[in-house]
């Protein structure tokens, strides 16, 4: 006798999301916005396989990466990996045909990314990502067009510069400070790294790890008034960022800020972050300039701008911001019958109706008409046809807006 099995979790598994189709009204409004802002500021929609090799996703992050991923080794032995992240994916695509790409290039991809870390408030083990990037422009009009592009999405979703600010900052500008202030060159990807966990840890534990990077008490001392600056005067890239925004219609959506940092070794030069104004969420996205990744992994020098926006967070936003049932509008036209012999009168209909360009639900079997109103009041249709026997004999029925309640004639025939 074979034992009982235990019973099968319903449960999607932890970290990872089911989308009912309540939920799905929420991700294809911002799907929508991400698609629209893309294509309206000019970027070509591409995708890849999720899967990566183990060794791309290394030479990007480093061996500890192993820690932080999905990965697995295949029938053939082949380390393999579920991407966490799409840029080392588009850095690979982009070396493969270096030679043959137009420069410069501007793509844009929605990606679902898989990252095998702790859980905490907007942080899933799975996620789609919007990813927005410019390869071989070194022109700040690439920056500008990248934000402006994530801005764009935002707005498009309902939200304003009252809920969202982009905090921008420059590794170059940074480095600067750090040099003038006598630390040197080679200690600053350890400062980087160090001062991108500000606010996620103490301060003392922040100045143990520049000490441990082989800064000096004074270097110390020195490292956390420069974040303190409050200006970015003498910085001739931010300058002009701030200039081009005002001229695109953005700049009240930007801020300076010295300590966004982005840990990432491969940025440059500007980066920058969006929060929500009341400081309720986590990063909403975040960027920068790349200039080096594609020789990181083997590829021709390329100049590089790029973002990713997730949809954990800002989902999260807009059901705080705009109330949970901002996306249940109502839209569509539900076509229903009282008995059989009405079937292929509402089937003809619905089909006329979907090929004038409407959305239309058609009831699959006989309901009464109290039953089918409120089916279709349940599914936010914008209006209503029910089919009884009087309208076929007719050739006329009556289309109900089921929000004024009036209604209009609608020949059958």
């Amino acid at each position: 006798m074979f034992a009982m099995a235990e019973k099968l979790s319903f449960e999607a598994p932890r970290g990872m999301r089911d989308f009912y189709p309540e939920d799905m009204l929420w991700r294809n409004r911002v799907f929508d916005a991400f698609r629209a802002a893309g294509a309206a500021a000019g970027f070509e929609p591409y995708d890849a396989c999720v899967v990566e090799s183990y060794e791309l996703l290394a030479r990007k992050a480093g061996e500890e990466v192993g820690g932080q991923i999905y990965h697995f080794l295949d029938k053939s032995d082949r380390h393999l990996a579920l991407r966490a992240e799409m840029t080392p994916t588009l850095a690979r695509m982009v070396a493969q045909r270096q030679k043959e790409l137009p420069l410069p290039l501007k793509w844009t991809t929605i990606a679902q990314c898989f990252r095998y870390e702790r859980m905490t408030k907007g942080r899933k083990r799975e996620h789609y990502q919007w990813n927005v990037d410019i390869i071989g422009e070194d022109s700040i009009l690439a920056e500008v067009e990248v934000i402006g592009a994530a801005v764009d999405a935002l707005r498009r979703m309902g939200l304003t510069t009252k809920d969202f600010r982009v905090h921008v900052s420059s590794r170059r500008f940074l480095g600067e400070l750090l040099a003038a202030s006598g630390i040197p060159a080679e200690r600053h990807a350890q400062v980087f790294l160090a001062l991108d966990k500000r606010g996620k840890m103490p301060d003392v534990e922040i100045a143990a790890m520049l000490k441990d990077g082989g800064l000096s008490d004074d270097d110390v001392a020195a490292t956390f008034r420069i974040m303190g600056t409050k200006s970015c005067d003498g910085c001739a890239e931010l300058t002009e960022l701030f200039h081009l925004a005002r001229i695109a219609g953005f700049a009240d959506a930007l801020e300076f800020d010295i300590s966004v940092i982005r840990g990432l070794s491969y940025y440059t030069g500007i980066v920058f972050e969006c929060f929500d104004t009341a400081g309720e969420f986590r990063a909403i996205f975040g960027g920068g300039r790349y200039d080096n990744l594609l020789t990181t992994i083997g590829g021709e020098p390329a100049t590089a701008v790029g973002l990713g926006f997730g949809d954990v967070v800002v989902t999260e936003l807009l059901k705080a911001r705009l109330g949970a049932d901002a996306v249940k509008t109502r839209a569509g036209v539900a076509v229903g019958f009282m008995f059989p012999e009405q079937r292929d009168a509402a089937l003809a209909l619905a089909m006329r109706l979907r090929a004038e360009g409407r959305q239309v639900d058609l009831a699959l079997k006989p309901q009464k008409p109290k039953r089918f109103f409120a089916h279709a009041d349940a599914h936010r249709a914008a209006k209503a046809v029910f089919i009884g026997p009087d309208d076929v004999e007719k050739g006329v029925a009556r289309m109900k807006d089921l929000e004024t309640r009036e209604e209009t004639e609608l020949c059958l025939s």
